[in-house]
């Protein structure tokens, strides 16, 4: 009888772990993959500047620099590659953070 009982017990928190699973994957589904990251912030020339790379070797990435106050540049960055992008005066707002979009 106990042994019955802890079967049923089994089955029932891994059929409880597999559906939390499942609802995790479609939660994470929802989000961009986070393949953009921030190697340097710099400025030249009189603009600010930021050196984006990819770190996704098998797709291009989009992103979203969020600059307070300001039009949000975006972009692409191809596979594996590190791009200097500009986006907007040394008298202007800095960006806050870059986001990783859908494409």
């Amino acid at each position: 009888m106990r042994k019955i009982i802890a079967i049923a017990l089994a089955t029932a928190a891994c059929g409880a772990s597999l559906t939390l699973s499942t609802a995790s994957d479609a939660v994470a589904a929802e989000h961009a993959p986070q393949c953009v990251k921030v190697r340097k912030s710099f400025d030249k020339d009189q603009r600010h500047y930021l050196r984006l790379a990819n770190l996704c070797s098998r797709r291009t990435s989009c992103f979203t620099i969020v600059v307070p106050h300001a039009k949000d540049p975006h972009g692409r960055l191809r596979r594996s590659t590190t791009k200097d992008v500009p986006y907007g005066p040394v008298k202007g707002p800095r960006a806050l953070y870059v986001k990783n979009t859908h494409c």
